[in-house]
């Protein structure tokens, strides 16, 4: 990561022209960012009109943000290779390319997600010793939050891609849940370790022989009923089967606020009962609302890029910012690099006799 600034004091380059709502919740959220990080700077990339109107509700962001005047905004209909043609005029590019340059810490935007991600890869390429980047997030389990990834960068993986992962998936939970050795696990069809596709099983062998020498714990593989048990930090699996755990829990949600709310509303009944359980179903609802872990993030590449939920709200956006600061602070790149050198290092060492065979010595 190449930021010219003051690591402690960050500059965050905001696309205010990114999700559903645009400026309005991007400035608020940068405002309420900025109140639990005083330390933050803000670039606002936009359309200046727009911007001033919502600083004018913000006053205490004024004097910290700096505005930078475009016309484009990349729509959530453009394909990425049309938003690709377009980055140097629009506010997402340019929100990216201030990264690229060193001017900003990091860039978030609660815009198109393809077109963000295709952007992203362009400008900022990957890091030495990751092959492809991946899209992690927080996902609300019984016990805590747990970190998944990859979310759907790439459908298709091999077994050193999914290593990565799993590397960066444990430095992404050491950064922003604050854990000394997160536990490991692949999403998997079963437990057992015969168990799930030719990569799974060649990256689990991998991985267990080398988390001796990472700040890790390998639990082995996950089935997706033990997503929610919250007995696992980091789960890692290819885009295609993560993007699925991802839209199904979150359909999931959905379903159990619906069935709630109906049950409560059937009869006077439950509509008492609903009366002497608002506290717990608040409490509920609060754990369930993805505003409350919001912050997808491009992880894997030369430079921090989170992506917001299109339709967060206010506290939403701020979350993201918040997810910035800390990889930014805490320099998450450096906990990568770090932990990549020492993976590789245990790979190039002699392997102990009886141990089985590397799993790319064989496919060399």
């Amino acid at each position: 990561m190449n930021f010219k600034g003051d690591k402690l004091k960050p500059l965050i380059a905001l696309d205010a022209m990114g999700g559903d709502v645009g400026p309005a919740v991007v400035v608020a959220g940068a405002e309420l960012a900025r109140e639990r990080y005083p330390n933050l700077r803000f670039r606002i990339f936009g359309q200046e009109e727009a911007i001033r109107a919502a600083l004018a509700t913000a006053p205490r962001m004024a004097a910290e943000a700096e505005i930078v005047h475009v016309d484009g905004v990349v729509l959530g209909t453009d394909k990425p290779s049309q938003a690709i043609r377009r980055a140097k005029s629009t506010s997402m590019g340019l929100a990216i390319d201030a990264v690229k340059k060193g001017d900003a810490a990091a860039a978030v935007s609660a815009g198109n997600t393809g077109a963000m991600m295709a952007m992203a890869k362009l400008a900022l390429r990957t890091m030495e010793g990751i092959d492809r980047p991946a899209l992690v997030a927080l996902m609300p389990t019984l016990k805590s939050d747990s970190v998944v990834l990859d979310l759907g960068a790439n459908t298709d993986c091999d077994s050193e891609n999914l290593v990565q992962f799993a590397v960066m998936g444990a430095a992404f939970a050491r950064t922003v849940l604050g854990l000394e050795r997160p536990k490991v696990a692949f999403l998997n069809i079963g437990e057992e370790d015969m168990k799930g596709t030719e990569a799974i099983r060649d990256a689990a062998q991998l991985l267990r022989t080398a988390a001796v020498d990472l700040p890790l714990e390998f639990l082995g593989n996950v089935e997706g009923s033990g997503i929610a048990q919250g007995n696992t930090d980091v789960i890692v699996t290819d885009g295609f089967s993560g993007n699925i755990a991802l839209k199904t829990a979150e359909g999931t949600a959905k379903l159990v606020t619906g069935l709630l709310g109906s049950a409560y509303r059937a009869s006077w009944m439950t509509k008492l009962g609903y009366f002497f359980s608002r506290s717990a179903l608040r409490a509920l609802r609060d754990q369930l609302d993805p505003n409350n872990h919001n912050g997808a993030v491009f992880l894997g590449l030369n430079g921090v890029v989170v992506k917001s939920h299109g339709g967060a709200n206010i506290k939403g956006f701020a979350n993201a910012i918040g997810v910035a600061h800390d990889l930014v602070t805490q320099d998450i790149h450096a906990r990568i690099h770090a932990d990549m050198a020492n993976f590789t290092a245990h790979r190039a060492r002699p392997a102990p006799l009886g141990s089985p065979p590397d799993p790319a010595a064989n496919a060399a």
